[in-house]
């Protein structure tokens, strides 16, 4: 089938590739520039774990360009994969949305085929059938559902293995109206073994957002648990362990520490909240999972400050910039918080990342132009006596911490072993 992805970043052109290895040609459509000419040279313009080869292997088989024209006339199936940040007020901007929704209306018109275009961005509850379907129908002066197909497809992508998450997922959720565009994604999504579930656009829609919500929450709430067993002393991660073994429960997501950060679950939590007030519900719970991780990562300096009570002047190393480790992603890393916290106490900064470096500078200059960025892992404890561990990179485990006050967000076990003075977070 030929395929057409609108925004190349982690969700597009992770889903754009994972088509092309199922054995369908895809055409990216981005704005921008060098991003076009990286995929067209089949050089990845993020990292994420086996795209580089992926790339390389079916170069020949995709291709990006600006022209939404070339791309809608050169395939049967579109899918919108543009960002949804936040904006202040917690609230979903949808601007790209529709960008990409009155371009696709307008090639729509010139279409004597029917074609299927799908929502893959995340949207709230009533986005695709309220904002999306009047757009495309005015620019294309064409009916969804008759003369093309409306359908909502929800990303369940986690960073870093993003690619095995596409090809092997827990579950396919799409939302449709109409036979047609249901026959059209059963048969694109065939070659992938996995639950297909079919819905309406609304309830695909909502499946997203109840996903994000109940994992955020389940990480919130272990790390309030976490902090009790820290106070009591009490290992957090046995404690989960033995209630991860409840098979209503299960273990996933019980690894306190300090919070979650990344492109989705903060944006996604506010977003729901939002909503949620807007049409005069009181998200109680979902607040609650908010202030949690907004507190949990300055529960390293708290830790750090009884072995060093004045930080003034003094250089802390802090290993991991990036949300999660095996990703360049720096959108709401906890990072940011302990480090602009380690600044604002008047301590000097030496950080270092595997991936995320030039992000974190380029994404928070108010503290990525004050920091010093180290060459190597082993230039940060070569050149402190103190490290924070913010990020559970592989090569983090393979140190040795002998000498260094080490406090620990993130459980790495070497760390644990070898350090002279080490605190965990929750354990």
């Amino acid at each position: 089938m030929k395929v057409s992805v609108i925004g190349s970043g982690y969700v597009g052109l992770v889903t754009g590739m994972g088509f092309v290895k199922l054995g369908n040609e895809v055409i990216f459509v981005d704005v921008d520039e060098e991003k076009i000419n990286m995929i067209n040279n089949a050089e990845p313009p993020i990292y994420e774990e086996g795209l580089d080869e992926l790339m390389k292997e079916f170069k020949g088989r995709y291709h990006a360009t600006n022209d939404y024209r070339e791309a809608i006339l050169n395939s049967e199936v579109t899918f919108i994969c543009v960002g949804t940040p936040s904006r202040e007020d917690g609230s979903i901007d949808l601007t790209y949305v529709k960008q990409a929704a009155e371009e696709i209306g307008k090639v729509l018109k010139e279409k004597d085929s029917y074609h299927v275009v799908v929502v893959k961005s995340t949207v709230l509850p009533g986005t695709t059938e309220n904002v999306v379907k009047p757009i495309l129908e005015e620019y294309s002066g064409r009916k969804a559902f008759k003369d093309f197909g409306l359908a909502m497809n929800p990303e369940f992508l986690r960073e870093g293995v993003a690619l095995r998450d596409f090809l092997n997922p827990d579950r396919i959720v799409i939302g449709v109206q109409d036979e047609r565009t249901r026959e059209i994604l059963e048969e694109l999504y065939q070659p992938i073994d996995a639950p297909k579930l079919f819905t309406d656009i609304k309830t695909a829609e909502m499946i997203k957002y109840a996903s994000n919500a109940f994992l955020a929450t389940k990480i919130s709430f272990a790390n309030e648990i976490g902090n009790i067993c820290k106070k009591l002393g009490i290992d957090s991660w046995k404690v989960f362990e033995g209630v991860g073994l409840d098979h209503r429960i299960s273990p996933h997501f019980f690894r306190t520490g300090i919070g979650w950060g990344g492109s989705c679950f903060p944006k996604d939590v506010k977003a729901l909240i939002n909503k949620a007030e807007e049409i005069g519900e009181e998200p109680v719970i979902l607040k609650a999972v908010v202030e949690v991780n907004e507190r949990q990562p300055l529960k390293l300096i708290e830790l750090l400050k009884k072995y060093v009570p004045e930080l003034k002047g003094k250089t802390v190393g802090v290993l991991g910039l990036a949300f999660k480790p095996d990703t360049d992603d720096v959108r709401e890393t906890r990072a940011y918080i302990v480090i602009k916290k380690l600044l604002d106490e008047g301590a000097k900064v030496l950080a270092y990342d595997p991936q995320a470096m030039k992000n974190f500078k380029r994404f928070y200059p108010d503290v990525g132009e004050r920091i010093e960025y180290a060459s190597s892992v082993g230039d940060v404890l070569e050149r402190t006596d103190v490290v924070l561990i913010v990020t559970e990179w592989g090569e983090f485990g393979e140190l040795d911490y002998s000498g260094k006050i080490v406090i620990d967000g993130r459980r790495v076990r070497a760390a644990e072993r070898t350090a002279k003075i080490y605190e965990g977070v929750c354990w």
